[in-house]
């Protein structure tokens, strides 16, 4: 459940956003930008430059659909604050990323569960102007429409330790592509400089099979050696990949269960 909703978007695609929704989208942008550079992968500060948001307001969905469109064939969709899993699927293998347009208040601004305008726009679509990672994201989503109930909670660790939580090794440095680092100060330097998460290598059995929480600092970073490997990730028989982490059971999470913590 969420407290946020999601404001209209006019028959033109634009949203009426508020002076201190400006003025939140203003502050979050140039806090993280500061961050990122130095931290983020290659193809994600090119996906930044491409898409040349704006400082001064936030920007409006036909602005980032003309950039994603003429780079990749993906646009962005309107969405409510949450959907289903039928629904972010269907977008998904069609092209179509989804994002509420809703942010986040001040009272929230260093930390919200919920994925908000910021972190859609900011943290994902850089990466979908890459191919590789675009064809990755496409692939995931006919999947997961063909996926059942239970094959979709394990394709769910997939897409949490790529898209959201993804690192990559790049010219000898470990930097970030995941979406759910790149829109959080926090964990865009807990997950490169701090001493106490796991960095392993991507494979696809682990990753399939690793617990995760969404209101913690992540314990667990899976690196790929090249953004291309999401691509040829995405050509193999992912289905046949799931069927046998289902068959090996979850491994042992690195966290303490939700109610013995604070978080």
């Amino acid at each position: 459940m969420t407290h946020y909703v999601s404001k209209p978007v006019n028959e033109h695609g634009l949203v009426a956003w508020s002076t201190e929704e400006n003025k939140v989208w203003h502050d979050l942008v140039a806090r993280q930008l500061d961050l990122v550079q130095g931290r983020a992968c290659k193809e994600y500060l090119r996906g930044l430059e491409l898409l040349d948001l704006p400082l001064d307001r936030a920007p409006q969905l036909p602005e980032i659909n003309q950039v994603l469109l003429r780079e990749t064939g993906w646009q962005v969709e309107p969405v409510p604050a949450l959907i289903n899993f039928d629904r972010f699927f269907d977008l998904l293998a069609n092209r179509r990323f989804p994002v509420a347009t809703f942010l986040r208040t001040r009272e929230e601004f260093d930390y919200l569960q919920e994925p908000d305008f910021f972190h859609e726009i900011f943290g994902h679509c850089a990466m979908l102007t890459n191919p590789d990672f675009a064809e990755f994201t496409r692939t995931y989503g006919r999947l997961g429409c063909l996926a059942n109930s239970k094959q979709r909670v394990y394709l769910a660790r997939l897409y949490w330790f790529t898209v959201e939580f993804g690192l990559v090794e790049q010219q000898g440095e470990t930097k970030i592509y995941g979406g759910g680092i790149l829109s959080s100060p926090g964990e865009t330097l807990y997950a490169l400089d701090d001493e106490r998460p796991l960095r392993q290598a991507f494979n696809i059995d682990t990753v399939l099979r690793t617990p995760y929480r969404i209101d913690i600092m992540q314990p667990t970073y899976f690196v790929l050696d090249d953004i291309r490997q999401l691509y040829e990730l995405g050509q193999q028989d992912l289905s046949r990949c799931v069927a046998r982490a289902m068959a090996a059971g979850l491994l042992p999470p690195l966290f303490e269960p939700k109610d013995m913590t604070h978080a």
